[in-house]
């Protein structure tokens, strides 16, 4: 069987990176796959291609099986490389083109697309994580984000919900890593000297594998609320998740995935922890990655 040709067009955004790298990872070890990463073209280039058919900057490249793209950069491309080489055309997360367009959407259920031919919903966006088969008892991860559109930042209840964590089980050695949201004070202006069984990772000392890595070893996670992406990553790892408060500007499509994880079970907020004192593991198996790439498989390329 040959290799499958992918081309995975990349708007150099690290999240969208990690949605589409998650599928083509998934895809790789299902099928034999080659995978290549082409030029995104500019929008009148890429507008140019579809109503010509001849793009030029994809010369030389082997023709296509199947093209993917995540973020809105990506969307024209992957429609000029479907009309000029051929290949079905995946785009990942809503488009901002109707979604007829595109051979298959992946979108996540949280804003609001319902399924039909030609959409698949996923739990949350893609990523690279798997579910490990090698988590340490008493290994446990804090992951902070910090303020978003969609959460302000209380960093004096952060610390107080930290330190309720830390303090309720002396079995559990913790780490908390900070994110390139996080504000520079939170990790210089602790109430008390941090736990001795509490270390800190600031971002600057994570490298790209550090968090998958961690994430691999972890038995369990608390993660804050406008990190929805770290709380699935954490989700498909299968460690027990919960989830800390973070002030909340208003409803929105983020915190109602989360609703969703909560009333579903696969996730559990502060404030019922600290009734029974008790983070569960997730109810079952959480791979999206998995489940799109078998979907792929099976639609066009048994």
């Amino acid at each position: 069987m040959r290799p499958l040709i992918v081309w995975r067009f990349s708007d150099g955004k690290a999240g969208h990176d990690n949605q589409s790298l998650g599928l083509v990872e998934a895809l790789a070890r299902l099928i034999p796959i080659e995978v290549v990463q082409p030029q995104v073209l500019l929008p009148l280039a890429a507008l140019g291609g579809i109503l010509s058919s001849r793009p030029s900057a994809w010369k030389g490249l082997p023709s296509p099986d199947l093209l993917l793209g995540a973020g809105h950069a990506t969307h024209l491309s992957l429609l000029a490389a479907r009309r000029s080489r051929g290949g079905k055309a995946v785009v990942l997360m809503r488009p901002t083109l109707p979604a007829y367009l595109f051979d298959l959407c992946l979108i996540p259920e949280h804003d609001g697309i319902a399924p039909r031919k030609n959409v698949v919903v996923t739990r949350g966006a893609l990523n690279r994580i798997r579910p490990s088969d090698v988590q340490e008892r008493g290994k446990g991860l804090l992951l902070v984000g910090g303020p978003s559109a969609h959460f302000g930042w209380d960093a004096k209840a952060l610390h107080e919900h930290v330190a309720a964590i830390v303090d309720a089980d002396a079995d559990v050695d913790w780490t908390l890593a900070t994110s390139r949201r996080t504000p520079p004070d939170f990790l210089e202006d602790w109430p008390v000297a941090p736990h001795a069984r509490l270390t800190v990772v600031p971002v600057e000392d994570a490298g790209p594998d550090w968090l998958p890595s961690q994430l691999a070893r972890a038995e369990r996670a608390w993660v804050t609320a406008d990190s929805v992406s770290m709380v699935y990553e954490a989700l498909t790892a299968g460690a027990a998740v919960g989830v800390l408060p973070m002030p909340q500007h208003r409803a929105s499509r983020i915190s109602r995935g989360i609703d969703d994880l909560v009333a579903e079970g696969w996730v559990l907020p502060f404030a019922d922890w600290r009734r029974d004192g008790h983070l569960r593991r997730p109810p079952g198996t959480f791979n999206e990655a998995e489940r799109c790439a078998h979907g792929i498989v099976e639609r066009w390329f048994q």
